[in-house]
């Protein structure tokens, strides 16, 4: 029997697997599906990684080959290739992998760190044919940077996600033309500072409240029609834009992997389409814990990386002392203007020193405060100068704040009318 288990082999399960290690567990094995480990680090060779674990600037193999070359210091076992099927509510993981064939492992706690994936074509139902040429945003990147392949040479972007305009930089930088980014929302979906390198620095169109809704093509891709879009997201006829091109990219969301999650009954909160998760990353399956991008769509590795290594400490903790006792409950609620919050229950007692609270907005504000209220009292504010839904937001709060509230915490926000 395993001490943990860890599904997924990315900086998640890489940075859970090493903190669990130090933490004193020693048989700990990490199932990963890929012949290799890094997760999709290893197709992110832009830089922009590390700045704040790490304090300085590096690209994404670069942050994985550390934490592989920390594993390898380690006794933690590795099994490439291998598919997890399916997770028990009694922590036994099925598995089926090249060289071992099919196993059930069974472990004393894991860490589910499957990452998440992109939304399709299917997934948002644009309307036209279906000729060759239309790609999710990742598999375009992995074409370009993994296998060598270029995937079109007049290219519009659908989304404007970070991979998205990542992608409208990369594809530019190797020759090909990239005519437009479309975004439906009023905003932008990804950080600013890559709207800004990806977009701008390269003189590539960004239409906000746009959509496209046509493609035209028998074979490939010839045309995409886009057309602006009025408050409720509906085309607006006569405003349709013609682009000629061979390559459609999406880059329209990513969906949290949690297939092995729902098998194993663990409850779902539908607004991260993550597991519903306690202050230490504990899911409502005792000894199961989840991590990064399973849990809620993160815009920065190293918020995974801190994520994962509390959920790898709070897992030998549990092997080595138990469940502990039941400790009173803090519901976290999202108020307005608060889209989601990570954690959703919170237990003072088990909290150290700072419970960290991670949420997104659901819309663009200029300096606002953000509110945190128990029981209609306001138990404490932070102030910004800006939000946005693609920028992921975290806050501290504080054992002794916790310690004098009851029943729920809401966070919420306040914008602050400029002087």
């Amino acid at each position: 029997m395993y001490d943990l288990i860890v599904l997924g082999g990315g900086p998640a399960g890489l940075a859970g697997a090493g903190a669990a290690w130090e933490a004193g567990l020693r048989r700990i094995l990490i199932v990963e599906r890929d012949k290799e480990l890094g997760g999709i680090l290893n197709q992110c060779i832009h830089n922009g990684f590390g700045l704040h674990y790490f304090k300085e600037e590096l690209t994404g193999p670069e942050y994985a080959g550390r934490f592989v070359r920390m594993l390898q210091d380690t006794g933690v076992e590795v099994r490439l290739d291998t598919m997890a099927l399916e997770v028990t509510p009694d922590r036994k993981v099925h598995m089926v992998g090249k060289e071992t064939g099919y196993r059930v492992e069974e472990a004393k706690s894991i860490l589910l760190a499957m990452g998440c994936r992109e939304r399709t074509r299917g997934a948002i139902a644009i309307p036209g044919t279906r000729p060759a040429g239309i790609f999710t945003a990742g598999a375009a990147q992995r074409y370009v940077n993994m296998e060598g392949w270029l995937p079109g040479k007049r290219v519009v972007i659908l989304g404007s996600g970070d991979i998205g305009l990542i992608m409208a930089r990369r594809m530019t930088l190797e020759g090909a033309k990239v005519l437009a980014c479309v975004e439906v929302m009023p905003y932008s979906g990804g950080l600013n500072r890559n709207i800004v390198q990806c977009l701008h620095d390269y003189d590539i169109p960004l239409y906000l409240s746009h959509t496209v809704t046509d493609i035209r093509g028998r074979d490939r891709v010839e045309q995409v029609v886009v057309s602006q879009v009025d408050d409720r997201r509906r085309p607006i006829p006569g405003t349709e834009m013609v682009f000629d091109c061979d390559t459609l990219l999406l880059s329209v969301g990513l969906i949290p992997e949690n297939e092995l999650t729902r098998q194993a009954g663990i409850q779902i909160d539908p607004r991260t389409n993550g597991a519903i998760v306690w202050e230490n990353m504990e899911t409502s399956l005792p000894g199961v814990f989840a991590s990064g991008n399973v849990a809620h769509v993160h815009d920065l590795v190293d918020f995974v990386t801190a994520e994962s290594q509390r959920a790898g400490k709070a897992a030998a903790q549990y092997v080595q002392e138990g469940p502990g006792e039941s400790q009173p409950v803090l519901e976290v609620q999202n108020g307005d203007g608060v889209s989601y919050t990570v954690p959703q229950h919170i237990r003072p007692g088990r909290v150290e020193k700072a419970c960290d609270l991670f949420f997104r907005v659901n819309r663009v504000c200029g300096p606002s405060r953000i509110l945190v209220t128990s029981g209609g009292a306001q138990v404490a504010a932070y102030s910004r100068d800006y939000l946005a839904p693609g920028e992921m937001e975290h806050i501290m709060l504080p054992r002794k704040l916790l310690d004098g509230a009851s029943g729920t915490l809401t966070v919420s926000i306040e914008e602050v009318a400029s002087k």
